[in-house]
């Protein structure tokens, strides 16, 4: 198969299996022939590992993964690429593809039946950016027995989720993946590295997920609920946003931030992880 980052190649492969780019979908494909080989070993793919792989496209970092890793498992929404990786990825005796939602399949049966020997599982993606938070926190709520996420999202997604917790850039998105990883900033993608180029800069990142929590929260359910709480109106005081949407009574939410030594003007993008887990701790103490 010449490269499949060639517009030509791509174009020849659209035309004979009838295939036009689904905007629904967010389908835009890597023609940049240094970006998948530069992901794919940054998201540390190697001959004892495996690698999930979430919309494959047409193949160009599968093909890349599959060179490096022992094994891959592409999972592919639209049945109409099927066929089309079915001739891209021939070469490849080590890749399996499978049709369906990444968001409802079962993914840690998945790993649990394809990746039974290798040393361990990293999923790598390009994600559409309509799904970038479903599919990052789906991975990371399930608790999967994977080592780390690497995927290429828009760029102020990027910004968002790597930014300090506690900075003015930091989100709820932000803050859950702290929990469940540490995530840093690889490097960014131009727009004309797509077909067709999407109207935003893209970047990859890289999860890498802590085998237990590093922050003592008391209760998740709690924690979650005060951070959704939080930033759900994040201009707002905590004494105030913390009570309008009826997470807490205003008695509550004052003894919980006396508690917790955090003034009750203080906004929740202010806080760090420590002072989010320590609040969290104090809620569970006051209810």
């Amino acid at each position: 198969m010449s490269s499949l980052s060639d517009i030509g190649t791509i174009k020849d492969i659209m035309q004979r299996h009838g295939f036009s780019f689904s905007k629904g979908l967010g389908q835009n494909f890597l023609v940049n022939p240094s970006v998948c080989p530069r992901m794919a070993e940054m998201g540390g793919a190697n001959e004892q590992s495996g690698v999930l792989e979430i919309g494959p496209g047409i193949g160009v970092l599968t093909a890349e993964l599959a060179r490096r890793a022992k094994r891959v498992v592409a999972v592919e929404l639209d049945d109409r690429l099927i066929p089309v990786l079915g001739e891209t990825l021939a070469e490849f005796d080590n890749v399996k593809v499978i049709h369906g939602d990444a968001l409802r399949l079962d993914l840690a049966g998945v790993i649990r039946e394809e990746f039974a020997d290798c040393e361990s599982v990293a999923v790598c993606a390009n994600l559409p950016y309509y799904i970038t938070s479903p599919i990052i926190m789906a991975l990371l709520e399930s608790r999967l027995p994977i080592s780390s996420v690497t995927v290429m999202v828009q760029k102020e997604a990027a910004d968002r989720i790597c930014a300090p917790v506690g900075s003015r850039d930091s989100g709820a998105l932000t803050v859950a993946i702290n929990y469940y990883a540490e995530p840093r900033m690889l490097f960014r993608v131009s727009p004309g590295s797509f077909m067709p180029p999407p109207k935003v800069t893209s970047a990859v990142i890289r999860m890498d997920i802590l085998p237990q929590p590093k922050y003592d929260v008391g209760s998740e359910k709690v924690f979650f609920d005060m951070v959704k709480a939080g930033f759900s109106q994040r201009r707002k005081t905590l004494a105030n946003s913390l009570t309008s949407g009826g997470f807490l009574s205003k008695e509550k939410a004052a003894q919980a931030l006396s508690a917790a030594c955090i003034a009750p003007n203080t906004r929740i993008e202010a806080l760090n992880m420590e002072k989010l887990a320590a609040l969290s701790r104090c809620i569970l103490e006051s209810t």
